[in-house]
C-alpha cells in the first residue's frame, strides 16, 4: 500500500516544480539585451546536458558546471560566467511555479502527518528562493541538495545522508518512498538505496531497465492512489 509510507523524499525540478530552462534563459538574457532563441538553446544543451551526466556521475562539482555552461556567452557578453549563472537562477526562480497537483499533493500528505523532504541534484541559490515564492518553505522537514553535501543522485551517499538527518536506520527503509521524474538519478538513486520509488513519467515512457515500484503520468494521478487502499505495484 503505498499510503504505508511515512517518509516521502522528492526530487524538485519537474517533480515539484516546472524546470523551464529555456524561458528562464531568455528571461535572463532580456536583461542582457539579447534574442536568446530555440537555436540558441540547442546550442547550450549540447553543453548543457552532457555536463549534468558527469555532475551526476560524480566527474564535475557544481561549480564547473555553472560556469562552463556559461563560458560561451560570457566572452560573447564580456561579463563572467558566473554572473550569468547566478543570473539565470534568480530568473528560474522569479519564473518558477509548482507542478500542477503539488500544493494538492503535499496539504493531503502533511494532514497525514507524513514527513516530507526535497532531495535535489539542483542548486542552492534557487532552493529557497522557489520554496518561498510559491509558498511551500514550511512544508519540508528537511531540503538535501547535492551540491551542498558533494554527491550527487544516484550516488547512494545522498539517501543515506538524508536518512541520517531523518533519525531512520537500515530497518526504516520500507516506511520511504522516493518520488521524481529522472530515472537515471532520482528512481536508480532509490534503487541502490534500498528505497521504493514512485517515477514521475510525464511522456509514460517505457523504464528503460530501470525499474520503479510505483509509475504515475502527473502529481494527481498519484494523490489519487494515495487515496486508494490497494494501488498496484510494478513489481
Amino acid at each position: 500500500m503505498i499510503n504505508r509510507y511515512s517518509h516521502f523524499l522528492f526530487d524538485a525540478d519537474e517533480t515539484l516544480f516546472k524546470f523551464d530552462a529555456f524561458a528562464g534563459l531568455q528571461h535572463m538574457f532580456q536583461q542582457f539585451d539579447v534574442y536568446f532563441d530555440m537555436a540558441h538553446f540547442e546550442e547550450y544543451q549540447k553543453l548543457n546536458k552532457p555536463l549534468w551526466v558527469q555532475y551526476q556521475n560524480g566527474d564535475i562539482s557544481a561549480e564547473t558546471l555553472q560556469i562552463t555552461r556559461f563560458e560561451y556567452w560570457a566572452n560573447t557578453l564580456n561579463v563572467s560566467a558566473k554572473h550569468l549563472n547566478e543570473r539565470f537562477l534568480n530568473s528560474m526562480a522569479l519564473i518558477c511555479e509548482p507542478l500542477l497537483g503539488a500544493k494538492e499533493l503535499i496539504e493531503h500528505l502533511l494532514a497525514q502527518q507524513k514527513s516530507l523532504t526535497i532531495v535535489t541534484n539542483g542548486f542552492t541559490a534557487l532552493q529557497q528562493k522557489r520554496l518561498k515564492a510559491t509558498g511551500l518553505e514550511s512544508a519540508f522537514e528537511h531540503i538535501v541538495i547535492s551540491e551542498q553535501i558533494g554527491w550527487a543522485k544516484p550516488n547512494v551517499k545522498v539517501f543515506e545522508h538524508t536518512l541520517d538527518l531523518l533519525g531512520l536506520g537500515s530497518d526504516d527503509k520500507a516506511k520511504v518512498l522516493m518520488i521524481g521524474d529522472t530515472l537515471e538519478s532520482d528512481i536508480q538513486g532509490g534503487i541502490n538505496a534500498g528505497i521504493d520509488t514512485c517515477w514521475l513519467n510525464h511522456s509514460n515512457a517505457s523504464h528503460q531497465g530501470i525499474k520503479p515500484t510505483y509509475s504515475v503520468t502527473n502529481l494527481n494521478q498519484l494523490l489519487d492512489m494515495l487515496k486508494q487502499t490497494n494501488p498496484t505495484r510494478l513489481d
